[in-house]
């Protein structure tokens, strides 16, 4: 006989056709037995007040927060942890006794791979470019300040946002028009690609640097480290001509599956396997 689940989870953003979360964690509760089920809301900006609504009159237990609500999520919260309020967005929910609380999970997750590859012996360069303002972004500042990179610059379509969050995290900004002139000066670099331009849809086909084969002289490539943030697809235009060229690249599908695992070990105390759910994922894909 099958058993009504005990506990609601989801993951709330617009749009979700490409997420991977259901899937993800779907999958976990399998494994490990834990009586959840897990559900795609997508939901708009004014639909988030009768949303919250809901969240607080049934038994859901927990959220996944993707793009575009993981700030305007937080005004709907009772109190934020201190790894959301230092990063200022929210990617996970889940309730302490009676009070919602945001978390943040994309710090660990946007450093994992950065980790592995320099446990591994691989030297990070000493400047890094972040492409976009979003949540993700903001986690990825907060895992560089961690990191202790020196020079860190801000590109992103709206200046004015970039210009903030420059503030909020000490960086200097580049004029997005400028962006792979400036990078072309400026030499080896950890590219950050935080936007959704290559993104499975109508983002689909798109690179943030079109000119990047032209970025790095003969010899250089490798000294370069292109992370794209995106992992649907996980090949992505940006990485399949950075690989062409010989660069350093990470795909998204190892930020996001180690994100994933630590909301699902907060939710429910289990650690889900990286690699099992990395080959999970990369099937579905």
């Amino acid at each position: 006989m099958l058993l009504p689940p005990q506990y609601l989870y989801g993951v709330l953003g617009m749009p979700l056709a490409q997420s991977l979360s259901p899937a993800l964690h779907t999958w976990g509760f399998a494994r490990s037995g834990h009586p959840g089920a897990y559900f795609a809301w997508e939901k708009s900006a004014d639909d988030l007040p009768a949303f919250f609504a809901a969240v607080r009159s049934l038994p859901i237990a927990g959220l996944s927060v993707t793009i575009p609500h993981k700030q305007t999520v937080i005004p709907f919260l009772d109190q934020l942890t201190q790894r959301a309020q230092a990063v200022g967005a929210v990617n996970l929910i889940y309730w302490q006794g009676d009070r919602l609380v945001g978390d943040n999970t994309d710090v660990a997750g946007f450093l994992a791979p950065l980790l592995k590859l320099r446990n591994a012996g691989k030297k990070l360069p000493g400047r890094a470019l972040l492409l976009g303002t979003g949540g993700a972004g903001r986690a990825a500042l907060a895992g560089l300040r961690e990191l202790g990179l020196a020079e860190v610059w801000i590109a992103a379509r709206n200046a004015a946002k970039a210009e903030a969050l420059a503030r909020d995290f000490g960086c200097q900004t580049l004029a997005w028009d400028d962006r792979e002139q400036a990078l072309a000066d400026l030499g080896p670099t950890l590219v950050i690609n935080a936007t959704p331009l290559g993104m499975t849809g109508t983002l689909a086909g798109q690179s943030p640097l079109p000119a990047l084969p032209l970025l790095a002289l003969p010899g250089q490539a490798k000294a370069w480290f292109i992370y794209d943030i995106v992992y649907n697809p996980v090949r992505t235009p940006l990485l399949v001509t950075a690989r062409e060229r010989g660069m350093t690249c990470i795909d998204g599908l190892d930020f996001f599956v180690a994100q994933a695992r630590e909301q699902f070990r907060l939710w429910t105390g289990v650690e889900l396997s990286g690699l099992e759910a990395r080959e999970l994922l990369l099937d579905i894909l």
